[in-house]
Formats: structure tokens, sequence, C-alpha cells
């Protein structure tokens, strides 16, 4: 199978993980590897290609929006990425990897932990709102909102009919963002309970990845299919033409990495962005930089 091949099917891919009508996510097998079945042996070396062929593109197009908001053009667009998933579904790999190649003072990345005594005090959006990503920014949510319908409807933190609001607040906020210039992409990524637990026990186990574990994991891991029902209401109350959510198979790290820097970038390609145009005499300030160079040396 050659790359154009595997350019057009992970084009389909796109369409394949996105959450629409009918969406079941019992149907998704997060060890599939969608647009990448028939590479033969060489899937995985194929889509590290394809992943480092993109930097250049993404780092330029990252720049251009932050170029954008610099020069204060009233169109400065913005982007809200939002990551979800179980413990040890490769977050934080996807911030790492994804966005690596990006000029760092053009993210801002916020986790969203337990909410605290202050915050359980206001409307759970409360401390999400401040966190959406200025204009030229791309955002970046480590878990997000939706920890407010996911863990509080299976741990019951809230009562039903709280819960039930929380979707439509969550679809009016989003609508905001993306009415204000936010494109706003969601992915929940979907790794196997036999995946986790290698995760959790490379965790446990090795030195350098003990910082990551808590012992809460396993408590959540217990229940497994009750966040899954979460996970499919959630996904089909919320997936909005604007706001779209994509289910990305998480079992192999390169391809969930791949798939979300695809989406990514198609993204940022449709917005069609340009330079900012110049705004000061070209050849007046090519003449000062001379006459400053002169001085500096004292010619």
């Amino acid at each position: 199978m050659g790359k154009n091949k595997v350019r057009v099917s992970s084009s389909v891919a796109r369409e394949q993980l996105l959450v629409g009508p009918g969406f079941k996510l019992a149907d998704i097998d997060p060890n599939s590897t969608p647009g990448f079945e028939g590479a033969n042996g060489d899937a995985k070396e194929l889509a590290a290609e394809l992943f480092l062929e993109r930097d250049e593109e993404l780092a330029d197009l990252q720049e251009r929006m932050y170029a954008r908001a610099r020069a204060d053009l009233p169109d400065a667009p913005s982007v809200l990425v939002v990551l979800q998933g179980m413990d040890a579904s490769g977050k934080g790999g996807i911030i790492r990897r994804v966005f690596g190649s990006v000029d760092p003072q053009g993210l801002a990345i916020k986790s969203f932990k337990s909410p605290t005594k202050e915050e359980l005090e206001h409307d759970f959006l409360w401390r999400v709102e401040p966190h959406a990503p200025k204009p030229g920014f791309i955002g970046i949510f480590d878990r997000s909102h939706y920890e407010d319908v996911l863990i509080q409807r299976v741990r019951e933190f809230a009562p039903p009919e709280e819960i039930e609001r929380r979707y439509g607040a969550i679809i009016d906020f989003e609508q905001r963002l993306v009415d204000s210039g936010t494109k706003v992409l969601k992915f929940m990524l979907h790794v196997g309970p036999e995946e986790q637990e290698e995760r959790l026990l490379e965790r446990i186990e090795r030195p350098d990845k003990h910082w990551k574990y808590n012992t809460g994991d396993i408590d959540e891991r217990e229940l497994w299919d009750e966040y899954a029902e979460a996970y499919q209401i959630a996904l089909e109350r919320t997936s909005m033409p604007n706001a779209p959510w994509w289910v990305i198979p998480a079992n192999k790290k390169w391809y969930s990495r791949l798939a979300v820097k695809a989406i990514l970038l198609r993204t940022l390609r449709d917005m069609e962005l340009e330079w900012p145009e110049v705004t000061f005499d070209q050849d007046e300030e090519r003449e000062r930089l001379e006459q400053s160079t002169a001085k500096i040396l004292g010619e």
C-alpha cells in the first residue's frame, strides 16, 4: 500500500471516527486503526513517517493564527482541543507529541482536577470559562468540563436533574465559544480494559512512571461499565456540527496521536489562515535598519 492510498484512507477515517446519529461507543474497537488496514506489517513505521511530515505545516499554521491575533485583526481565531478518556488512555502523550512542534507561546494547557471548595460554590462552568483560549491560541483541556457529566454522574456527586441540565449548559457554552471565533475539537481516547491494565501496571512497576500513578485509578476502573454508559450519553448528547466529538481508538498510541494530529491539521487548513498584511513602509524601515547598523559600527 502506497503513501497516497494511506493518506486517502486516513481522510475517510476522520469521518468514521466522528460521533453522529446512531453512534455506539461499544461498536468502536479500541485496538482498531481505521485508515491503516491492509498496510501489511509496516503501518506503525508508515504512520511515524506521516506524523513527522506534518510537523512543519502544523507549526506554520499555528504561527499564522497567533500572528493574526498579535496584529489585532478582528477575525483572529482560536482553537480549543478537549481531551477525555479513562485513566492511562494517552492524553498526556497526545499533548507532548502532537503539539511538540508548535511554538509553546501559542499554547494554553489546562487540566481540570476535582473541584475545590470555592469552585463547588459556583456553577460547574465557573472554573472553566476563564480558560477558554484567547485569539491566536490553541487551548488544550486535559480533562475538562465533561468531568462534570462523567465522574459526577457515575459517582452520583450531583442529582440526575442537575446532570441533565449540564448537557444543555455545555452545548450553550461551546456555542458561545464558536460564536466568538473558536474552533472546538473534542476527542475521546478510547482505550480497552486490557490495555489500560498494562499501562497502569507500568506505572506501578517503573520508577520513571510512579509519579503518574494514583491509587484511586483502580477504584474508577472497577466502574468501567458505568463510565462507558456515561460517555455514551455525553457523546451523543453533546456532539454538535460546530463542536463535534471524535472517538479515537487508543490502544495503539501511534495511531491515536496520528489521528488527532490529522484532524487538527485539517481544521487549521480549512481556516485558510493568511499572514497579516504589512502595516509599515518596508523601504523606509529597510533604510532605517541600514542606518542603525552604520551608527553601531561607527561608519
